[in-house]
């Protein structure tokens, strides 16, 4: 703002600055779950199991050119038979040994962990047709004949668990299908008794059964088929051990900082109208404008001046 004191024998002009003032909002969102929602559930710890995409507690029978991508291994049994011509890649045969002994002590307390889950829904026997979103499911026996599909709902982390007081067994050309971010790693099938595998079935997740699996000809799993007290039978199968892949990590909103801007140091100017002198202090972005506003000034007190001079003429030409 520019103001103009005119007196008798001086014009002085006064340059008045107003910065501008920044606020900063911090904005709190509180969200309420919906009453009744369904606890996330944590994945079921396999611990050194976790290496392994089969283990038996009494015998691994292998028939045909079946692939294994893991370790693959049995205890306290020994007998590992039909590798050649099964394959075991991206692992080793633990045959009685240590690391296979530890392997099972860790399946039997994954196998408790996931039978002591509280059900979140009571399940039919045949799973076919269904699509199910994370939680433990609960049966007495359970089946699939046709397609079963997993829904993640967008959360790679969500955690699917099936039980079963005593069967596992699956159709041919049965399917286990997984949806929005669902992962193989994040399926379990605790079995009360023994699980097969129907022929050519695409299996997906890890089984704990108390006694055996059975995988029948050209059936694949992406997971684990771990059997506590009995044998795994594999013919012409692939077994690709599940790993979680690492999961994507979420935006978040993040509060700006206004940072103050560092005083300039006061500068000052004179300028000289009608004899007088006025001392015009600038601070800050104003002082960037001192030329102009110098240049608009003496213009201004120019107009002034001359205006000043036509009234005194005009005012001595009314006394004559």
């Amino acid at each position: 703002m520019i103001g103009i004191h005119r007196g008798r024998r001086a014009c002085t002009i006064s340059v008045v600055a107003i910065g501008p003032v920044t606020a900063a909002f911090a904005v709190a969102l509180l969200l309420i779950g919906e009453g009744g929602a369904l606890a996330a559930q944590a994945a079921v710890g396999l611990g050194t199991a976790q290496s392994f995409a089969v283990l038996a507690g009494t015998t691994v029978t292998n028939t045909g050119p079946s692939l294994i991508s893991g370790n693959l291994g049995v205890s306290p049994g020994s007998a590992v038979t039909g590798f050649p011509p099964g394959t075991v890649s991206s692992g080793t045969i633990h045959s009685e040994d240590a690391v296979a002994a530890q392997a099972q002590a860790d399946t039997t307390t994954a196998y408790n962990d996931a039978a002591g889950r509280s059900p979140s829904a009571v399940v039919t026997a045949d799973l076919g047709g269904q699509t199910l979103v994370s939680g433990v499911y609960q049966g007495a026996t359970l089946g699939l004949t046709g397609t079963l599909t997993l829904n993640a709902q967008g959360n790679q982390s969500a955690v699917f668990i099936f039980q079963s007081a005593s069967t596992l067994i699956t159709a041919s050309a049965s399917r286990v299908v997984l949806t929005n971010g669902a992962q193989a790693c994040n399926v379990f099938w605790q079995v009360g008794s023994s699980a097969t595998l129907g022929t050519n079935s695409v299996f997906v997740g890890t089984i704990l059964a108390l006694t055996s699996v059975t995988a029948d000809t050209g059936a694949t799993a992406a997971g684990r088929l771990l059997a506590r007290n009995g044998a795994v039978t594999l013919d012409s199968n692939t077994i690709t051990m599940s790993a979680c892949a690492t999961p994507t990590p979420t935006p978040t909103a993040t509060r700006s900082t206004v940072t103050k801007p560092t005083p300039t140091p006061v500068s000052t100017a004179s300028t000289g109208l009608g004899g007088g002198k006025a001392r015009l202090p600038f601070t800050g972005a104003v002082a960037g404008y001192l030329p102009t506003v110098g240049l608009l000034a003496v213009g201004l007190g120019g107009v002034l001046l001359l205006f000043g001079r036509r009234v005194n003429r005009y005012a001595g030409h009314h006394r004559l």
